[in-house]
């Protein structure tokens, strides 16, 4: 098992786990926590599934993350949503061009990063992991699953619910790696002293439903636990997959972000705000 270091402060305490699980071989998985970086005041928590069915998936994750962190921490100045984009695109650049050096057919993988900025979360996601917001006893998504599943349900051909049990639910519309350009999901949302998220693989919430995660996080004594339950959780509800959780506890956030200049569009998530950035 990967354990990412654990950071605790008084506005942010979290934990991060990686699992290779019951059933696969290697673990192609990865997941980042950033520290208190003196060349920058904002942390961020990262996590990419690489896709199994193609070649070097744990490399893809790998290489995914290192670019990603790089290129987030290299850039000081642009505003936040368009930096993750600039992220985004750096990352599939590298784990294709990673592909092309290593021979390989295909290589790809998932990302999803988030970082805390004031009150307001911004997520940068491409791929079938999943972020969820805890607040009030309450889990939410508030990531879109880029799979043909997952497309199924915003067009109400299938329920949400079904989503766990489909025989195509791992097959991804979008990952990084796949082909030059990537149109990931940039999204903000407004956050709330006490609230709880969560990263994971589709390893973990494939067995894990949306309401339980909300139980864990209130039945656990930190976050360091609640990352150990849920895998704990996922190996005994006996997953097919690697499995991974980046979990954070924001304790006290900071002042709120000054307004920036570029569009937004509004999309109520009620009881949680979110902001879509076209990028």
């Amino acid at each position: 098992m990967t354990t990412a270091p654990s950071h605790a402060s008084h506005e942010i305490e979290c934990s991060g786990l990686s699992h290779v699980g019951s059933v696969r071989e290697d673990n192609q998985d990865a997941i980042r926590l950033s520290g208190e970086t003196p060349a920058a005041d904002r942390r961020l928590f990262a996590l990419a599934d690489g896709m199994g069915g193609y070649s070097h998936g744990g490399i893809a994750s790998q290489v995914a993350l290192e670019t990603f962190f790089e290129t987030f921490y290299g850039d000081t100045v642009t505003a936040v949503p368009r930096r993750l984009r600039r992220c985004v695109d750096a990352a599939n650049l590298s784990v294709y061009q990673m592909a092309q050096r290593l021979g390989a057919v295909r290589m790809g993988t998932t990302l999803t990063a988030v970082t805390v900025v004031g009150q307001n979360l911004h997520v940068a996601h491409v791929g079938d992991s999943r972020a969820y917001l805890i607040r009030d006893q309450r889990a939410q998504c508030i990531t879109n699953d880029h799979t043909h599943v997952g497309d199924m349900v915003r067009m109400k051909v299938i329920p949400p619910d079904k989503v766990r049990t489909h025989t195509q639910r791992s097959i991804l519309t979008k990952g990084l790696g796949l082909s030059l350009f990537v149109q990931p999901d940039i999204t903000q949302v407004a956050l709330q002293d006490g609230d709880r998220l969560v990263l994971c693989s589709d390893g973990v919430w494939s067995v894990i439903e949306d309401q339980e995660f909300a139980l864990l996080a209130a039945s656990a004594t930190d976050m360091n636990d609640f990352s150990q339950n849920l895998i704990d959780l996922a190996l005994e509800r006996q997953s097919d997959d690697n499995l991974s959780v980046v979990a954070i506890h924001l304790q006290q956030l900071g002042p709120a972000e000054a307004p920036a200049g570029q569009r937004r569009s509004w999309n109520l998530l009620s009881p949680i705000r979110r902001r879509v950035w076209p990028l």
